[in-house]
């Protein structure tokens, strides 16, 4: 929080007692959320503060601009990970259900670098989100289609 204290000074702004409650909820997440769940889980267990949407939206932005949060848009939705601290890391994303699946790959960094290599580029990191269906949702159109010829 006082990276994120920092970094708001820096523009005039500072922590009010709904932006801590935010940052609180944020950090008690382990998984991608996007702003509504959010919006649901402080207006779940909160007691009398409230915070708005814009606010939750504007907070939001604000941790992805200091560097605390990663947000990728995925199928026209804002999808929200933690950032600061983690280690890199790609996703696979079920444009089916919505699944988002986390891996790690040596083999993704060193392609990376090569890459860069080739260009005459200096890498300092990448994000890969490789989209297609998984196991469960082709399962289920497998069925289906199994259903459809009986």
């Amino acid at each position: 929080m006082e990276r994120f204290d920092e970094f708001l000074q820096a523009r005039g702004k500072r922590i009010t007692r709904q932006r801590r409650l935010i940052i609180q909820c944020v950090y008690a997440r382990h998984d991608h959320f996007d702003a509504e769940q959010l919006l649901l889980e402080l207006r779940a267990h909160v007691g009398s503060i409230q915070a708005s949407r814009p606010t939750v939206y504007r907070t939001l932005n604000e941790m992805v601009d200091a560097g605390l949060l990663k947000k990728m848009v995925l199928d026209g939705r804002a999808v929200y990970e933690h950032d600061y601290g983690y280690p890199q890391h790609d996703h696979l994303y079920c444009s089916s259900c919505g699944k988002l699946i986390e891996f790690s790959s040596n083999e993704v960094g060193r392609i990376r670098d090569a890459v860069a290599r080739e260009h005459q580029f200096r890498a300092t990191g990448h994000r890969l989100i490789v989209t297609g269906t998984c196991s469960v949702c082709m399962s289920r159109r497998v069925q289906s289609r199994h259903q459809d010829r009986v």
